[in-house]
């Protein structure tokens, strides 16, 4: 079967995509901020632990996003 590709379905994918990546920044954000609270980080520190939450942050961004295009463009969502 092949894909629905239409303005409407791309923008609904478009709109579960920013919706679930805003939820996963904030989560991830708020892990950050206790891991970095009670370990008692400041300044570098800090920043080498945000470093180090990018990768894996940015591969759950591309990943929500495909989920969220493969969901919406579904002919059996349809």
């Amino acid at each position: 079967m092949q894909r629905i590709k239409t303005f409407k379905t791309l923008t609904r994918a478009a709109a579960a995509a920013s919706f679930l990546s805003v939820q996963a920044i904030i989560c991830i954000g708020t892990i950050h901020w206790a891991i970095a609270e009670t370990l008692r980080m400041e300044g570098t520190a800090a920043i080498v632990l945000g470093v180090i939450f990018a990768g894996p942050s940015a591969y759950l961004l591309m990943a929500v996003s495909r989920m969220a295009y493969e969901a919406e463009t579904d002919p059996a969502n349809q």
